[in-house]
């Protein structure tokens, strides 16, 4: 797979520089950026509907109520 011992490559400070440098270049290679969110972007549920600030308090009132029920603090 490579053309020579990986052992050979700790041997030297700038051989091992330039391979983590590779090994990082890959990795941002195959994983990529996340594209940017526009500020403006809505909140949207997981089904990809919009979610209103009523909606975003009923579940944190759901929540809360939930909490007391099971006594916590």
């Amino acid at each position: 797979m490579f053309p020579f011992r990986l052992s050979r490559i700790f041997t030297n400070r700038w051989l091992a520089l330039l391979w983590a440098a590779g090994i990082c270049w890959m990795a941002a290679d195959v994983a990529g950026t996340a594209p940017d969110k526009p500020d403006n972007a809505a909140v949207t549920d997981a089904t990809g509907a919009p979610v209103s600030k009523d909606d975003i308090a009923a579940l944190q009132h759901a929540v809360e109520d939930l909490e007391k029920r099971q006594g916590h603090p």
